[in-house]
């Protein structure tokens, strides 16, 4: 297997210091401490107050960690089989976070097959889970039905009405020639299905608002009430919600992979690459970008796109929401007057109402969800097993991430800690001894659009999981410092929100026979200690 033939880890979790100071003094007392959190006194002002909480033993911490995990192998034709994990971690009660993966084979009258196309999401959600869920359902059919028009139908074609059955109402103009293998042309159909996907979501309350006004109503400009309608609420929060969308996409019959990004989720490659002296090293490839208002050429679209504008203020899109590109967030797409009218039909009956946009709000939409597409080739052997497999370097594993990650690990942090848990690295490792065993260097290097804080380069990782995304999860809150992972993971939410965010990774790794050939000095890990 792949990690017993690899012989070859982040920014430990920031957190107030003066809540941590609370944990080092109540930690030598007893099982509780305390921590500064937001109330209000008795003249209705905000004040702070300390609040006691219990200090989750080991075992907890462990069973919290590894709840939302899981790991799936899918053997598939050419020899090649395709390992993923998934796992989640929530702050947010309940979690904002989604994803989904699901794997398409290429029927067999499809002129460029054999082959698959594999999807692997995650979905950041904000003010509310419920745009994250519903893109975890249909954006990978989505994406799938714009490829599928890509291809010439074939008669009887069986994956033709299986991706058409999975998300349309009509059947889209297929060419006399395929045009999948176009990596312009299929990057210009993801982003056609994300842009889409987007107009459906938005535009959803306004169809039933418009289905259930007559003439008159709208004449005297009367606004029904809609709240007890069954589209209510599974229409407007999806809209006024909102949601970040990563994508991954790998096409095997044509060697090619494609990174579709919307936000600041972010995906980050290992590439194995032998070295003269034996050992080899990780090159990082940053494959997607930041998308947020600390990013240059975000911030340049969006000032061209609202001339005479202030729309980013202090890295947030109006000084309110940090990624430019987003599902939903009808409260920064939306004119004024039409949230207004929505908030009136749809929320008010529910006891509930949209926040009003932001001060300096003039000409919507100022957030997209059009995102940006990155191709790249893969090294992968032919399905031809008497050809000769290629030596040349091999992308070998791709993490995807919502922004609670990489809040809290370095690129650099997470290729060493994913490439050292392939070797079969078991333990407590201190961050210099693995920075010196498992080597890394740089390539694409892609835009940091957070605003990081300073690192303490200090401490050590464990390697304590089998399932590297919660390995990953892990070592993003303390690591091989069981006692700052116990004070992290024992704050509750709402007050846990302060120190971390909800966390889902999903690592996408495959063996191709290739393996024997990625050597590395191996080395043994310190002896785990023993638990708090």
């Amino acid at each position: 297997m792949l990690r017993n033939a690899w012989k070859p880890i982040a920014a430990t979790g920031v957190v107030g210091a003066s809540g941590y100071a609370f944990y080092r003094y109540y930690y030598t007392r007893n099982q509780t401490f305390e921590l500064p959190v937001k109330s209000k006194g008795e003249d209705g002002k905000v004040v702070m107050t300390n609040k006691t909480l219990r200090l989750l033993p080991m075992s907890e911490v462990d069973a919290r960690v590894r709840e939302h995990a899981s790991e799936e192998a899918r053997p598939r034709p050419g020899g090649i089989v395709w390992k993923h994990t998934t796992a989640t971690l929530a702050s947010n009660d309940p979690i904002e976070d989604a994803n989904a993966s699901q794997v398409i084979a290429r029927d067999q009258e499809d002129p460029s097959g054999p082959g698959d196309w594999l999807f692997y999401t995650v979905m950041d959600g904000h003010g509310g889970y419920e745009t994250s869920k519903l893109l975890s359902r249909v954006l990978i059919n989505a994406v799938a039905l714009e490829l599928s028009s890509l291809i010439p139908k074939q008669k009887n074609s069986a994956q033709s009405s299986y991706l058409r059955s999975m998300w349309s109402t009509s059947s889209p103009t297929t060419p006399a020639v395929s045009s999948d293998s176009n990596p312009s042309v299929v990057s210009e159909a993801i982003q056609n299905a994300f842009k889409k996907l987007d107009n459906e979501l938005i535009n959803a309350p306004l169809r039933v608002l418009a289905n259930n006004m007559d003439g008159q109503s709208f004449k005297d400009k009367k606004i029904p009430d809609l709240s007890q309608h069954p589209m209510a609420l599974q229409t407007m929060l999806p809209a006024i919600s909102g949601s970040c969308a990563l994508m991954a996409l790998f096409d095997t019959a044509h060697r090619n992979l494609y990174v579709a990004c919307t936000g600041d989720s972010r995906a980050v490659a290992g590439v194995w690459e032998p070295t003269d002296d034996g050992k080899g090293t990780w090159r990082i490839e940053v494959l997607s970008e930041d998308q947020t208002g600390r990013n240059p050429s975000e911030i340049q679209r969006v000032q061209a796109e609202h001339p005479g504008e202030q729309v980013v203020r202090e890295g947030r899109i109006l000084g309110g929401l940090e990624p430019s590109r987003a599902f939903g967030d009808a409260r920064y797409k939306w004119p004024r007057e039409v949230q207004e009218v929505l908030s009136e039909a749809f929320l008010a009956g529910n006891g509930r109402s949209m926040r009003p946009p932001p001060s300096s709000f003039k000409t919507p939409p100022y957030v997209t969800a059009q995102p940006v597409v990155k191709h790249h080739k893969l090294s992968l052997p032919p399905l031809d097993q008497s050809s000769s497999p290629s030596t040349s370097p091999a992308l070998r594993f791709l993490v995807l991430a919502t922004d609670g990650l990489w809040d809290q690990l370095s690129n650099d942090d997470v290729v060493k800690l994913v490439g050292g848990h392939l070797a079969g690295v078991k333990g407590r490792v201190s961050k210099s001894e693995l920075s010196s065993r498992v080597p890394t260097s740089t390539g694409s290097l892609g835009v940091e659009g957070k605003n990081k804080k300073n690192k303490d380069g200090e401490g050590s990782w464990a390697f304590v999981d089998d399932n590297l995304s919660t390995h990953l999860i892990r070592n993003a809150f303390g690591g091989g410092d069981e006692g700052k992972l116990r004070w992290l993971l024992s704050i509750p939410a709402p007050y846990s929100r302060r120190y971390r965010d909800d966390i889902t990774v999903t690592v996408v790794w495959w063996e191709d026979g290739r393996e024997q050939n990625a050597q590395t000095a191996s080395f043994t890990a310190d002896k785990p200690k023993a638990k708090l």
